[in-house]
């Protein structure tokens, strides 16, 4: 016998392994999940206090008969249109070069996902996302390849440039330097999971990413697994913050899959950000903020900051909080 088989067989046919602690919380949480009756109200939970208003427009259109997928978009359509908004969509600040692009994500009930990243002139990346998950082969498309896509698909590009990023961008030309103020450019995010009245999940997370970044740049806002991730026989994630230390640690897949271990979305929440501590050095210089979702409509949100907010709309009242952190202010 070889020796891997060898080592898989007694793993397999001792009886004593299954009495570890981990072991027996994994093999034990599917059937918790089985026995935990599906939230069916509908809910939505979303980044910082422009959740508010996407968590509305997604509410609405749960009410309309949309499903969760369209819950979702239609959500963060409503801050991608938003121009006055400096880090989700065309009004948002520059690269390096003095380019906006935009970086999106969806995924759905049946696990199947979008992405765009460094797209150009496109107003609803969200909505071109999904396109990408419905209409091509693919999950990923980039740049010039993501924005011919999208004229393909009858978009019309648009030009829009703001002059409140503009000026911005120009007053930052003078020293050229990068340095992200926690909580006013890390939030560069709109992260939003929908659940609807069939009790299926249902992501997106879209962004214009860092200003001032690197021409190319991407972060974690498009990525699945790490900006966002759902699973519908458990519950879903998003990500908001430093993109960089979030890909490092594939946070939302991370959160997802401590929930299948029987974690609530809280303590999933907790850990992920503990990880992230524990893998970098400079961990007090920056911001990350996960929230979760379980099937049984459970939430949980935690940040490595304080300051981080979330909206959540749930028995019909959509409200503004603040998340714990792993710092006190």
């Amino acid at each position: 016998m070889k020796r891997r088989n060898f080592l898989l067989g007694g793993i397999l046919g001792s009886g004593a392994m299954l009495t570890t602690p981990w072991i027996s919380s994994w093999a034990s949480a599917p059937e918790k999940r089985r026995r935990s009756k599906p939230f069916m109200d509908g809910l939505v939970i979303s980044t910082w206090n422009a959740g508010i208003v996407a968590n509305e427009h997604a509410w609405k259109t749960m009410q309309e008969g949309g499903s969760a997928l369209d819950m979702a978009e239609k959500g963060v359509n409503a801050i991608e249109a938003d121009f006055s908004n400096r880090y989700v969509g065309l009004g948002g600040l520059p690269d390096r070069e003095g380019t906006t692009t935009l970086d999106a994500c969806i995924m759905d009930s049946k696990g199947m996902a979008g992405s765009v990243m460094c797209v150009e002139k496109v107003k609803y990346p969200s909505s071109l996302a999904r396109l990408v998950m419905e209409r091509t082969p693919h999950v990923q498309l980039v740049g010039a390849g993501a924005q011919q896509f999208a004229v393909e698909q009858g978009i019309a590009l648009d030009d829009y440039v703001s002059e409140e990023a503009q000026q911005m961008y120009d007053e930052w030309l003078v020293k050229s330097e990068y340095k992200p103020v926690i909580n006013v450019e890390n939030h560069d995010t709109i992260g939003l999971l929908a659940m609807d009245r069939m009790g299926d999940l249902a992501g997106v997370c879209t962004t214009s990413g860092m200003a001032f970044k690197m021409k190319g740049r991407v972060g974690d806002s498009p990525i699945i697994g790490a900006g966002l991730y759902v699973d519908n026989e458990v519950g879903g994630a998003t990500a908001t913050g430093l993109g960089e230390a979030v890909v490092r640690t594939c946070g939302s897949f991370l959160v997802v899959e401590l929930m299948r271990q029987g974690m609530s979305p809280q303590e999933a929440c907790e850990v992920a950000v503990d990880r992230i501590r524990k893998k970098h050095a400079n961990v007090k210089d920056f911001q990350v903020g996960f929230l979760a979702v379980n099937k049984a409509g459970e939430v949980g949100a935690f940040s490595v900051q304080p300051g981080f907010s979330y909206a959540l709309h749930k028995h019909g009242e959509n409200k503004l909080f603040q998340a714990g952190s792993l710092f006190k202010g």
